[in-house]
């Protein structure tokens, strides 16, 4: 029964930290982005490290899938076992953080193909630190399936893999696209709530200093205030979170006035996605003139999407020769549609046709069949 239940653990774990990393692995900047917010100042408070949040997002993704197939080969056991225990304790810690203090609402554990909240996130961590328990104190039911030779090549070829998987998707586009900006989309329909959606339940807090402290009221507590109390701010607090739509934060506004209904409106619409002018590729940028003209040839409208302020767009322009619309859109939403900056989208009467990282440019198809 012993063996039985060691080798359970370990087809589970190794297999579901397989999973797990590959759909990161997929997505490695999605998952970058995600260390961001543990890295910000809300949070763990260590923005030193944020410039290297791709590096780690790689490391820990690769070592992810790594120790799973370490794991189920049965390859160096103590070592795969000790890792694999300091790395879910790791996770437990940093999914117990978020659920207890409220603060990244989706840990990123499984990319954007599987969104859990924080505590359900924790959960899932608590289970598999059960199982890898029971393999940490099974050790030596943990045998290698090959001999020495095949058992390192194997690991090996398990990294070079991991490696090349990364490099790829990072030059070109996630294998597997898990947004809700993926081809085939509409993105006007995928942002509208059904009449008969639940609603959320919010309740107002409001902040005020008292004695030089910053204290939060409720609503009902007003009429009660401490003498001196000075009003700082209000919040609102999502007691219950009602319907969200796959799309909910998309909006598109040229000088300050909302085109969002008009670029859905359009037939063929060639958008060139670029959430931060001042980190957009150079060599990205300087293909997109060559592509303006042959899509204003086939009747498209040309724009591109970007979170950057006023100025900053304006000295790209000058330096470019661009001579197109500038929509402002919030760059988080910019960053869920494609990941590569710039990248290029296409769309038709708001569904999205296709999309291309700026080292395809020569794979856009200017005349798609609808």
């Amino acid at each position: 029964m012993k063996n039985f239940i060691t080798q359970f653990s370990r087809l589970f774990v190794g297999i579901l930290f397989i999973i797990s990393g590959l759909i990161k692995l997929n997505d490695p900047l999605g998952f970058s982005y995600k260390l961001e917010e543990y890295f910000s100042t809300p949070v763990f408070n260590m923005p030193f490290f944020v410039p290297f949040s791709l590096a780690i997002a790689l490391f820990l993704v690769i070592l992810e899938v790594v120790l799973g197939v370490m794991l189920l080969i049965g390859y160096r056991s103590k070592l795969t076992i000790w890792s694999l225990l300091l790395l879910i304790v790791m996770f437990t810690f940093l999914t117990f953080y978020s659920a207890y203090f409220d603060v990244v609402k989706d840990c990123g554990c499984f990319g954007d193909a599987l969104h859990l909240t924080p505590w359900q996130s924790f959960s899932k961590d608590i289970i598999l630190l059960f199982f890898i328990l029971i393999l940490f104190f099974n050790k030596k039911l943990i045998q290698p399936l090959f001999p020495n030779s095949i058992q390192n090549a194997l690991a090996i070829l398990s990294v070079v893999l991991c490696s090349f998987m990364g490099y790829w998707v990072l030059n070109h586009l996630p294998i597997v696209d898990f947004r809700p900006y993926k081809v085939g989309t509409n993105i006007k329909t995928a942002m509208e709530i059904p009449d008969n959606a639940p609603k959320s339940v919010v309740e107002m807090v409001f902040i005020y200093n008292v004695n030089g402290v910053d204290k939060e009221f409720k609503e009902k507590d007003l009429g009660a205030l401490p003498a001196g109390a000075k009003f700082v701010d209000r919040k609102d607090k999502v007691l219950v979170q009602g319907y969200l739509p796959p799309i909910h934060d998309f909006k598109l506004e040229l000088d300050g006035n909302d085109n969002t209904q008009q670029i859905f409106s359009k037939e063929k619409s060639l958008l060139i996605v670029a959430y931060d002018l001042e980190k957009a590729n150079p060599a990205g940028l300087q293909k997109i003139n060559k592509l303006y003209k042959q899509a204003l040839a086939n009747g498209y409208y040309v724009a591109v999407l970007t979170g950057s302020s006023k100025e900053i767009i304006e000295g790209v322009k000058k330096k470019y020769g661009f001579t197109f619309d500038f929509l402002f859109c919030d760059a988080t939403p910019l960053k869920t549609i494609e990941r590569a900056n710039p990248s290029f989208v296409i769309l038709h009467y708001g569904t999205v046709i296709q999309k291309v990282h700026y080292n395809d440019v020569d794979k856009i198809n200017l005349n798609p069949t609808y």
